[in-house]
Parts: structure tokens; C-alpha cells; sequence
């Protein structure tokens, strides 16, 4: 065995502590063996090195199934070596039989989050709490590293666009050309063209309607992170003109809702309040 704090020896009366309770912290996988088991004796090195391996963040419990049982009983173990990768506390990945060592890690990638994975999770909390500005510089980071990731570049425009920075979020939404995120993009897109047409093109010495003021008022009101008072103002500009610029006002709105997601609270009230207006 490595002489690692990472691989450990587990029985039944120490596997609820040692495998399900330590899950919900880190993956743990657990290595169904025995001592007569020829492919065992192949498969427990791969094992105890990936451990070792600093790329890779679980913990190694093997069970000797002839001293446990119930333990093979309770998880149908009908082989071995079986091994079942534990994840917050159930089991989300299981082979049998010896298994080279790509294969392993294989199995592993897809249960060990990389260090990507958590950098992204990271960014979408920021995101969700309106840390516009930080969750902008993880995006960042992100793709320095994985240039034209999608859902970096999604959401670095989200955060940008987020923070009044349509002009830069343009380009981010342009190289969406794919998937869920073209969707998400082709949403965005009007409020993002707004942001910058009020950084770039409008000036107070315009000769504009009062109903096109109040439009160029409720934008402003983004840029300064007064999202609430700009949806009130975008309402106020629908209620006179609900066609106002081509559909613009409406469509500033859904990019809104687009930008804060559904679970946050803005968006089902100012949802609601659009479609009385609209409807």
C-alpha cells in the first residue's frame, strides 16, 4: 500500500464514517479486493499510484471482501476487483475487472472535478450573487487558459454586460456560434447593443422624442447597476408604445431576465409585469 494519507483500509464498521461521510468532502473510491485475486494484484497499484498523484484529489478505501461481507452484499459486488466511486455520499461511477491504467484514469476524470471545473463552479456563485466584477476576472482567467471556452465567453459577457461594458460584451456574444450559448448570446445581444450605442453613439445635445428619452434613461440606469429602476422605466416606455423601436424596450427586458436567470427574484415579478403590459 502507498504511504499516503489518501489510501486507507475500511470495514463495515467503519465505512459509513470513512467512505459515505467523507464523500460529501471529497470523491472517494472504494477498491473491493482480496488477497487471493489475481486481478486485484493488477488493478491495487494503478490505484494506490493515482492516489499519490497530486493531478488527481479523492481517497483510496479498499475492502477486503472476505473480511466485509455485508459490505459486498450491500453493494452487489458479484466481482472483483469491483471498484464504486462515491460522491456526496452515493455511488455516481463503478467498473469491474482489471482495467489499464488509462482506463482508470479515464474512470477518474469523470468523476474527480478538474481544476477548470472548479474554477468555473466558482465564477457561476459569483455570478448568481451579482459579484459582477470578480466573477469577470475568473472568466478572464479562464480563458487565458482555455481560449474559447463557451460557457467562459457566455458568461464573461454576462458579467460584462452586467457591469454597463456593452461594447466589449459585443464581441464575447459574437463568438458564440454554438449550442445553448448561441441562444443565451442572441438574447443578450440587444441589451449589450444598447449599452454601447449609450457609451458610443448617444449624446444629450440629441433631438430625440420624450418616450425615446425615457428609453435612453432606463438604459443609463444598467449602467449604473440600477437594474430594478431600469425594467421600471423600459415598463413605463412599453405602456405608451408597447411596438416602441421596433420591439427594442421589450427585448432590452427578456435580454434582463436572460441576464439574471430564472431563480432570481426580479425576474418572475418583472416577467409577470411585461406580460400584463404586452398582453
Amino acid at each position: 500500500m502507498g504511504n499516503t494519507d489518501n489510501i486507507i483500509d475500511v470495514n463495515e464498521e467503519t465505512f459509513e464514517l470513512e467512505v459515505i461521510e467523507r464523500s460529501e468532502e471529497v470523491p472517494v473510491i472504494v477498491d473491493f479486493w482480496a488477497p487471493w485475486c489475481g486481478p486485484c494484484r493488477m488493478l491495487s497499484p494503478i490505484l494506490e499510484r493515482l492516489a499519490d498523484d497530486p493531478d488527481y484529489d479523492f481517497i483510496l478505501a479498499k475492502v477486503n471482501v472476505d473480511n466485509n461481507p455485508n459490505l459486498s452484499m450491500e453493494f452487489r459486488v458479484q466481482g472483483i476487483p469491483a471498484v464504486l466511486a462515491f460522491v456526496d455520499g452515493q455511488v455516481v461511477g463503478e467498473f469491474v475487472g482489471a482495467q489499464s491504467e488509462a482506463k482508470v484514469r479515464e474512470f477518474l476524470q469523470e468523476i474527480i472535478p478538474s481544476e477548470l471545473d472548479e474554477e468555473l463552479e466558482e465564477a457561476q456563485s459569483l455570478l448568481a450573487t451579482h459579484h459582477w466584477k470578480m466573477a469577470e476576472t475568473v472568466y478572464r482567467q479562464i480563458l487565458m487558459q482555455n481560449p474559447e471556452h463557451p460557457t467562459a465567453m457566455i458568461n464573461l459577457a454576462r458579467a460584462l454586460v452586467a457591469q454597463g461594458k456593452g461594447c466589449e460584451a459585443i464581441g464575447y456574444l459574437q463568438d458564440c456560434k454554438d449550442g445553448q450559448e448561441l441562444v443565451q448570446a442572441e438574447r443578450l445581444m440587444p441589451l449589450a447593443r444598447q449599452l454601447c450605442d449609450a457609451k458610443t453613439n448617444w449624446s444629450d445635445e440629441d433631438e430625440i422624442s420624450e418616450i425615446e428619452a425615457q428609453f435612453r434613461q432606463a438604459v443609463r440606469l444598467y449602467e449604473r447597476g440600477n437594474i430594478a429602476a431600469a425594467l421600471d422605466g423600459l415598463l413605463d416606455v412599453l405602456r405608451q408604445d408597447k411596438r416602441f423601436g421596433k420591439g427594442i424596450a421589450r427585448d432590452v427586458m427578456l435580454a434582463t431576465f436572460e441576464l439574471l436567470g430564472e431563480s432570481d427574484d426580479i425576474t418572475p415579478t418583472y416577467r409577470q409585469e411585461l406580460a400584463l403590459v404586452l398582453f
